[in-house]
């Protein structure tokens, strides 16, 4: 807009997002958690090898790592389908399910029986959280293929809960 004796223009609004027609608010808010969440679960899993000799512990986080980073290659390119870029809006929140950087501080200077225990504890939690966000994309989502991946990993991550459980872990 120019106002009488101005030859400036306003400058222009910010650029929102272009989020691809498929996507709604839902999915883009479920990609937007998933990501930290499991980025941060990533960093709990790696540490374990080096935390504990128990070979249960090993092969559960080693396996979940790998599982979890093909997941989060998967996130990423559906929130970069949908057009919005890879931000962490969560940054800084104590979000049920995420482990946060005061509890891997915590869990990375503890070892043997002590780190098992609160390994089971945070992975736990994690996937609690991720399944029942999980639900809410899969009822509330519209986009087919984040919908699908929800399913998915809802399903993958009640498994892991279940060996949890299994293994005397919970």
């Amino acid at each position: 807009m120019l106002v009488a004796g101005c030859a400036k223009p306003e400058p222009p609004a910010a650029a929102e997002p272009i989020v691809s027609s498929t996507f709604n608010a839902t999915d883009v808010a479920w990609l937007q958690l998933l990501i930290p969440m499991t980025e941060q679960a990533l960093a709990l899993l790696g540490s374990a090898p080096e935390r504990t000799s128990n070979a249960q512990v090993i092969r559960l986080a080693v396996t979940m790592n790998g599982e979890h980073r093909a997941q989060l290659t998967q996130l990423r390119g559906l929130l970069s389908k949908a057009g919005v870029p890879e931000t962490d809006i969560h940054d800084g929140h104590d979000i049920p399910g995420i482990v946060t950087p005061a509890d891997l501080l915590i869990v990375n200077k503890t070892t043997g029986s002590t780190f098992d225990r609160l390994f089971a504890e945070h992975v736990s939690d994690y996937l609690r959280q991720s399944v029942l966000v999980a639900k809410g994309e899969q009822t509330s989502g519209a986009d087919r293929e984040t919908k699908a991946l929800a399913v998915a990993m809802a399903k993958a991550r009640a498994g892991e809960l279940a060996e949890l459980t299994k293994n005397g872990w919970l």
